[in-house]
């Protein structure tokens, strides 16, 4: 199942091998930069999905009354959600995205100062960390509605396939909708135009580009606002 995994995440990184074979550029990105956006959108979304992806099965929890026996345990239920079933398989796509990501930021043209070098890894942590806040945030959409899951899964899943590619291939509104409303812009668009010391080509500020680890700390602070919410909604199975 690991194997089957890392072919699939081989699959979806090659589809930019196909788009700039006939495409050659896209809005200026090179192949090379192409993949370092594909490779960090899909390390950065993978690593969240195994830490917190289970969260969208919340919903199940809620209609078969086992979040009612999380919340008697003396730990909390989001814990307990994030690794219920937890699979090593998800690692397959971990995996993949690493060894892309490395070979990509070999072969862009990138100014390694010590900066940058000590900057990737909080970059990282902090995709990683916007990403597990939307994973949780929207998860939460089911203590409101039982039937959420896929409008959830279209911010999770539907944010890893819209932020594989540079945004400024989309319009303005797109550009805006993920930068101010469900920062997804900072996974891997602002940071990679960090690295490339490229400006943005959407006009957004410059200083955006150094913003993912307070984006990270707010998401954060709001997924877990979100999440008692919910639970303080929560009134249980009522079976």
């Amino acid at each position: 199942m690991t194997f089957g995994t890392s072919l699939g995440a081989i699959a979806e990184i090659s589809a930019v091998f196909v788009v700039f074979g006939h495409a050659g550029a896209l809005d200026g990105f090179s192949l090379a930069e192409g993949l370092l956006i594909a490779s960090l959108s899909n390390l950065v979304f993978a690593t969240a999905d195994m830490l917190m992806g289970m969260v969208e099965g919340l919903g199940q929890h809620i209609r078969n009354g086992s979040l009612d026996v999380m919340m008697v345990r003396p730990v909390s239920p989001l814990i307990q959600i994030a690794t219920d079933r937890f699979a090593l398989r998800r690692l397959g796509r971990v995996v993949p995205a690493t060894v892309v990501m490395g070979v990509a930021l070999y072969h862009c043209d990138i100014d390694w100062t010590p900066g940058k070098v000590l900057m990737l890894p909080v970059l990282l942590v902090s995709g990683v960390a916007i990403a597990a806040a939307v994973w949780t945030a929207s998860g939460c959409l089911q203590f409101f509605v039982a039937d959420a899951r896929e409008a959830a899964n279209s911010l999770t899943y539907g944010g890893q396939a819209l932020t594989e590619y540079p945004l400024s291939i989309y319009g303005k509104g797109v550009v805006y909708a993920v930068t101010f409303a469900v920062p997804l812009a900072f996974v891997c668009w602002q940071p990679v135009l960090y690295l490339l010391d490229r400006p943005d080509p959407t006009g957004l500020p410059g200083l955006l580009r150094y913003a993912p680890p307070f984006v990270a700390a707010l998401s954060c602070a709001a997924a877990a606002l979100l999440w008692r919410l919910g639970l303080r909604h929560y009134r249980s199975t009522g079976s």
